[in-house]
């Protein structure tokens, strides 16, 4: 493998790792968005800083996210994330691989 194949699968690593890392968080955050936690506590401000401005985004543009009281946000933004997953990260897997000349 060349050089540049090397950098491209290490790009999608990264991609992926971080795609996983913010699922994750977004599940997170849902899960404490049920039980009501100390809004002040640092890992919940965390938590809702990450999250919140992207929810906010997805409600903004798809104003149907919210159904019967239930926001789906969360739903649509996992999906992208699942998207993304599997749309870039194989992409650029296959291009390193075509670089490489494998």
């Amino acid at each position: 493998m060349g050089i540049l194949a090397n950098f491209i699968e290490a790009v999608a690593f990264v991609v992926n790792a971080g795609l996983t890392i913010y699922f994750w968080i977004v599940i997170i955050a849902v899960l404490l968005s049920w039980v009501n936690p100390d809004p002040y506590n640092p890992i919940v401000r965390v938590l809702r800083s990450l999250t919140e401005p992207v929810f906010y985004r997805i409600r903004r543009l798809l104003p149907f996210t919210v159904v019967g009281g239930v926001d789906l946000s969360p739903v649509v933004l996992l999906l992208g994330i699942q998207f993304a997953k599997i749309f870039i990260v194989k992409t650029l897997y296959q291009l390193a691989s075509n670089v490489g000349g494998i």
